[in-house]
């Protein structure tokens, strides 16, 4: 287990490890912090995933399986105070697991050469909450790459790791890529562009009926509080929206990408 207990908020490891909730310095370094024995866990399962981790002696009693892997893969094991710990987290109650992790993200080229039936992009998505959630989502209804243009959040952002609940170490992830050149990659690769907005022509329930979901398709979804600007709409393939049957005024982002891609998932594999 580690050593010596670092209780010094001065000590350069953990300096460096404070730096990464900036994304200016998680650019520079190509790492970010995943706090919390499920993120540890995912991080382990990708080579060179987990860089360095910090742990409480609480937690490594906790969890002595993830810091006997971690060290096994010699990962550096770094003992911290409790109050280090709450200095290096960005939780009101840390789990006292700490996991410096390098960047997994994928070049756009590469994810779309492995031929995703499914792919989702976040376009002006700045909630890193819900950009988070709506990782999660996608990789639960079976997403093969999940895109966030250079106009949304940063996934590295530590509110959208904890929110993507691990999701993020799971499938191709691509950042930062602008929309006007997203698009004719997207279309090059045999996928069907579909935009999800209030303001859509055709109905999610129409697009269904009409078997458009069961094609090879990239779902775009925008900000909460405002949607898809039109220049993004303009070089879809369809505008959907998603119908409201009830008095909502709407649906938050999270839910309609769920409801959206699911519909897809269920064509294409009807199909």
């Amino acid at each position: 287990m580690a050593g010596r207990e670092l209780t010094s908020i001065r000590s350069p490891r953990v300096k460096a490890a404070r730096r990464l909730a900036k994304r200016a310095f998680r650019r520079r370094e190509g790492r970010f912090l995943a706090e919390g024995p499920q993120a540890v866990r995912e991080a382990l399962e990708i080579p060179g995933g987990l860089a360095e981790l910090f742990t409480t002696a609480e937690a490594e009693t906790r969890h002595p399986d993830l810091v006997g892997a971690a060290e096994r893969a010699g990962v550096p094991v770094l003992r911290v105070s409790g109050e280090i710990m709450a200095e290096l987290a960005q939780t009101v109650t840390p789990q006292g697991l700490l996991a410096v992790c390098g960047f997994v993200d994928v070049p756009l080229a590469g994810a779309l050469e492995a031929g995703p039936r499914l792919v989702t992009v976040l376009a002006h998505v700045r909630d890193p909450g819900n950009a988070g959630t709506v990782l999660r989502t996608a990789d639960a209804a079976g997403s093969e790459t999940v895109v966030f243009t250079d106009a949304s959040v940063d996934p590295y952002n530590g509110k959208c790791v904890r929110a993507s609940a691990g999701s993020l170490f799971h499938l191709p992830v691509v950042v930062g890529p602008r929309f006007d050149t997203l698009i004719p990659e997207l279309k090059r690769a045999g996928l069907r562009v579909l935009a999800a907005d209030g303001a859509g022509d055709r109905t999610l329930d129409e697009a269904i009926d009409q078997g458009l979901l069961a094609q090879p398709t990239a779902w775009v979804f925008g900000n909460e509080a405002w949607g898809l600007p039109e220049e993004i709409l303009r070089h879809v393939d369809e505008v959907v929206r998603v119908p409201i049957y009830g008095r909502a005024e709407s649906l938050n982002l999270a839910t309609a990408a769920a409801v959206c891609l699911y519909a897809s998932a269920r064509a294409q594999r009807r199909a």
